[in-house]
């Protein structure tokens, strides 16, 4: 933590932390006054918005899903499938994305090509870049989300369900009044530590993923400051913008859970 001084000063690797000038929030203006900013936050809002809007609900659904098989044996099988991901290296999943997405060797243009439609090169179209982002996480994350949410379930009292089968509630109505209101409170308290983390990209599947075709949409804060702070040895550029993301990610998280405790009975603090 107090390698963050750095941002406030003029950082010289000769004269070291207590030797380089003091030059107070030069840097933050800098950042902001830099017109690539915009187009950078507003990437990386979008990318973490996205993820958050699609990827949150994914484990949940899946949880929900896999707590109503009733075959322990398949059940098994599917976690297992789901959980794999996880475990794969981001270079692996990226180098798996390129492969699939290959305009002349990808599975999915031989798909297109058999239907009788164009092939599309996906990762030099900066429109696509954010599905295939966000998609990617999802099937990276979902499964490993899950198991949080399927804690939550087995804590709910069985004779819940029972009460509710006794009133003529099928499993649809199980789950809307019994499964999702008992695990309200976890989703809620995820929730919250998500939004603090919405705007932290992966910055390994960014960097093998993006091109400079595809810079209008997939360049965030992270590769940002790579490209300025350890490629340019802007080492007090880039920690100043990485500080300044991390107080709005603080924000985020404290709004959020504030709001929570104002309408609701859950909270962080």
């Amino acid at each position: 933590m107090f390698g963050i001084v750095i941002s406030f000063k003029d950082y010289n690797l000769f004269k070291g932390l207590i030797g380089s000038q003091w030059v107070g929030l030069k840097y933050y203006k800098l950042f902001l006054e830099n017109p690539d900013a915009l187009i950078i936050i507003k990437n990386t809002v979008m990318l973490g918005g996205y993820k958050l809007l699609f990827g949150f609900p994914a484990p949940i659904v899946l949880a929900l899903l896999l707590n109503e098989l009733r075959s322990t044996g398949y059940k098994r099988f599917v976690q297992t499938v789901s959980y794999l991901p996880y475990f794969l290296s981001t270079v692996v999943v990226s180098s798996i994305i390129v492969m699939l997405l290959s305009p002349s060797t990808g599975w999915l243009n031989h798909m297109f090509q058999r239907l009788g439609f164009p092939t599309i090169n996906f990762l030099q179209q900066s429109e696509w870049f954010r599905t295939i982002y966000v998609s990617s996480e999802i099937w990276q994350q979902v499964g490993w989300g899950s198991i949080i949410f399927l804690a939550a379930i087995t804590t709910i009292d069985p004779q819940l369900y029972e009460a509710a089968k006794m009133d003529g509630a099928g499993r649809l109505r199980q789950i809307w009044h019994v499964t999702l209101p008992g695990i309200a409170t976890t989703v809620v308290i995820m929730f919250i530590l998500q939004i603090g983390h919405v705007l932290e990209i992966s910055f390994e599947k960014v960097f093998l993923l993006s091109n400079a075709a595809t810079y209008d949409t997939s360049d965030v804060i992270s590769t940002y400051v790579y490209r300025v702070g350890l490629l340019q040895s802007g080492f007090s550029y880039g920690t100043a913008i990485d500080l300044f993301m991390g107080i709005i990610g603080f924000i985020l998280v404290y709004t959020s859970n504030k709001l929570s405790r104002r309408f609701g009975e859950t909270s962080l603090w």
